[in-house]
């Protein structure tokens, strides 16, 4: 791993339990910055009503000065009633294809992400997917803090641990299969990111309104490369909220996500790429999160055709 990058992760990488709920109030309070939170939904009736329910109720509508201004769901389609739970769960609900109705809508996340921009007001915008269970408002309040707390810091990503059924660990199939190589081999400076797929990471809009967005699934290693190029890496954060609970795709749905991202991907590296024979992956020690990084294989053996030996043995 780069000096730089494990400099990053000492400076950079914090838990939400370092800032307490009530020295985040005391902070907007005296900055008065605004917080937007927005939940892209698709066919989540079954999910997004208990999310919108924590947020209201541990971070909108307590005694004290709210973290969270506006809680805005946009359903980007749904045949089912995410719309009417989300909305009845205290949600602001916006149809994608209202938002900037001169342009025609497109399928896919990116889209419903920047669409929801127009459809939004705070200073800061966190992004929620709708499909987590067992959902805790650690997930807002952890990523935002850092942005209420620190005028540097621009962009805050949470990371955790993702189980796939009782295997702990082994869910992001997409991130280790295609995602945490692309960034090592091409941007290592972003090598120190856990979950660099994750859907939940809080933006300042100063900075978000000036970032491009893949319409589809490749939009959240789009947002953080090019947040990379435009704010450098120091205005970049992750914090740890524990465990994610969540929906997971089968395989060819995780295919067509691993294709979208690849293609972002290729279309950032025509700007010019670095190419690093390594790969950070990430375990759970008892004090975080610990870095363990790892040679790529690079080299390569000629065609057996080529080797005289082989030649030698087909003439005999």
């Amino acid at each position: 791993m780069l000096d730089e990058v494990e400099r990053w992760l000492a400076d950079r990488s914090w838990s939400a339990a370092d800032r307490p709920l009530d020295q985040l109030i005391e902070r907007k309070r005296a900055t008065g910055t605004t917080v937007s939170v927005v939940l892209p939904a698709l066919d989540e009736e079954a999910t997004v009503g208990r999310i919108v329910e924590v947020i209201r109720r541990d971070l909108m509508d307590g005694p004290d000065l709210p973290l969270v201004d506006e809680l805005v769901v946009v359903d980007s389609g749904s045949t089912d009633r995410t719309a009417e739970v989300a909305a009845k769960a205290g949600a602001r609900v916006v149809h994608r294809d209202a938002i900037l109705p001169r342009i025609e809508a497109l399928p896919g996340k990116g889209e419903v992400l920047w669409r929801s921009l127009l459809a939004t007001t705070g200073e800061v915008v966190c992004f929620v997917d709708a499909d987590l269970r067992d959902f805790s408002s650690v997930f807002v309040s952890g990523i935002v803090g850092p942005l209420l707390t620190d005028p540097e810091v621009q962009f805050v990503k949470a990371m955790y641990d993702r189980p796939l059924g009782d295997a702990p660990g082994q869910g992001g199939r997409v991130t280790e299969l295609v995602a945490r190589p692309l960034l090592n081999l091409h941007w290592p400076r972003l090598a120190g990111f856990v979950q660099p797929l994750g859907g939940e990471y809080a933006v300042r809009r100063s900075l978000l309104e000036r970032l491009p967005f893949p319409v589809g699934y490749g939009v959240e290693l789009g947002l953080l490369v090019d947040a990379l190029h435009t704010a450098g890496l120091d205005a970049l954060a992750q914090v740890d909220v524990g465990v994610r609970l969540h929906r997971h795709q089968d395989g060819q749905a995780l295919g067509r996500m691993a294709a979208a991202i690849y293609r972002t991907a290729q279309l950032r590296l025509s700007r010019g790429h670095l190419v690093r024979p390594e790969l950070t992956q990430f375990e759970r020690g008892p004090d975080g999160f610990v870095p363990r990084t790892h040679p790529v294989d690079t080299e390569e053996r000629p065609p057996m055709v080529e080797i005289a030996e082989y030649a030698g043995r087909c003439v005999a």
